[in-house]
């Protein structure tokens, strides 16, 4: 019984072994290539062989990465206050009230979630050029609402429908308005799932690509994704300066989670345990 017990722990400690060194193997050859010298992206080994912050330097002074940092921040947390702020009130509106098409709704919403991102290029861009948003922050910041909306929804939809109506009523019977029992009684209650639907969104905005390069002409304009883009040109690709801004793309995602990392692990297990 012990040896079968050891062997299972054994083989459970190889496989974890395992899928860490599969999801850490890209992470340490972008550190690697990052901070090496002679970076070469086809190399096979996991140390650099002359340590340098030479690519670093060259991405802050000659990248434009505080203009591109500057872009993707902007564009990233109007895209989780405002998608946060809208998929909070249509969460309630489905959870709380009654009204015609309702199913309806959340039904269309699901579709939208389907849609594949890269099927809608061309039609936004269309859209985007005659409404006269191409080369604004603002119109990235309309379609990345747009993608995150869905999911938020579905997502808030739950937490909201958790919270149990006699909370709602006995802050009514006690004497309070709708906007300060949204406030004060489900506000609060909801944050855990508010923050991870903001986590989605941050995600989505930072590390976009595709829209962001069809969108946005000027440099000035692009955000980090599409501010990696110059280090590829026609005489070869600058792997150190790749690497090295990719690594400082992640270090904004990384202090985002550290900040909700608390609100986030709640959220991720609000609901498993019946109260």
């Amino acid at each position: 019984m012990r040896s079968t017990s050891a062997a299972s722990r054994f083989w459970v400690g190889l496989g974890f072994i395992a899928v860490l060194g599969f999801s850490l193997g890209p992470v340490l050859i972008m550190l690697k290539t990052a901070f090496d010298a002679r970076a070469n992206a086809g190399s096979r080994s996991l140390l650099p062989t002359d340590l340098t912050l030479d690519n670093f330097a060259f991405v802050l002074d000659e990248g434009n990465f505080l203009v591109y940092l500057r872009n993707s921040l902007i564009v990233a947390l109007a895209t989780v206050v405002i998608s946060s702020a809208l998929a909070l009130l249509a969460s309630v509106a489905v959870s709380r009230f009654k009204f015609t098409f309702r199913t309806s709704v959340l039904v269309m919403v699901l579709i939208v979630q389907m849609v594949p991102l890269e099927a809608l290029v061309i039609p936004l861009f269309i859209q985007a050029k005659t409404l006269g948003m191409l080369n604004h922050l603002f119109g990235l910041v309309v379609v990345y609402v747009a993608f995150s909306l869905p999911f938020a929804i579905w997502t808030l939809r739950g937490f909201v429908s958790a919270v149990p109506r006699e909370l709602e009523e006995a802050a009514y019977v006690d004497g309070a308005t709708w906007p300060r029992m949204f406030w004060s009684v489900l506000l609060p209650l909801v944050a855990p799932g508010l923050v991870a639907t903001s986590v989605f969104s941050f995600i989505t905005a930072w590390n976009e690509f595709v829209f962001a390069i069809t969108f946005l002409n000027d440099q000035s304009s692009y955000t980090v994704a599409a501010g990696l883009r110059q280090f590829f040109t026609q005489y070869g690709t600058n792997w150190g300066a790749v690497m090295a801004g990719s690594t400082l793309i992640t270090l904004p995602v990384m202090l985002f989670f550290v900040i909700v990392q608390r609100r986030l692990a709640d959220g991720l297990v609000a609901g498993a345990v019946k109260g």
